[in-house]
């Protein structure tokens, strides 16, 4: 991974990271309240293993990511092209 910073007044171009805290801070976020760093980090940790392996994504065709990727090797659907 290489960390990449965008230029100045391009928000469009961090739409998907921005897209993802905004989801993490409505869905994880404001629903609980933390005592400790070792709730939240338990909790968010959750929360980000249910986003990435169970939670059903409207932008690869209401599956989950684990369906998609099996869906795809099986040939059953074609992988969605990502647009830079």
């Amino acid at each position: 991974m290489i960390h990449e910073r965008i230029p100045p007044k391009t928000p469009n171009k961090n739409a998907h990271i921005e897209s993802y805290h905004s989801i993490i801070e409505q869905e994880c976020y404001q629903r609980h309240e933390f005592e400790t760093y070792q709730q939240a980090y338990i909790i968010v940790s959750d929360f980000i293993q249910d986003y990435n392996r169970i939670r059903i994504h409207g932008s690869i065709y209401d599956l989950s990511p684990y369906e998609y990727m099996d869906a795809i090797k099986q040939g059953t659907i074609k992988a969605k092209t990502i647009k830079v």
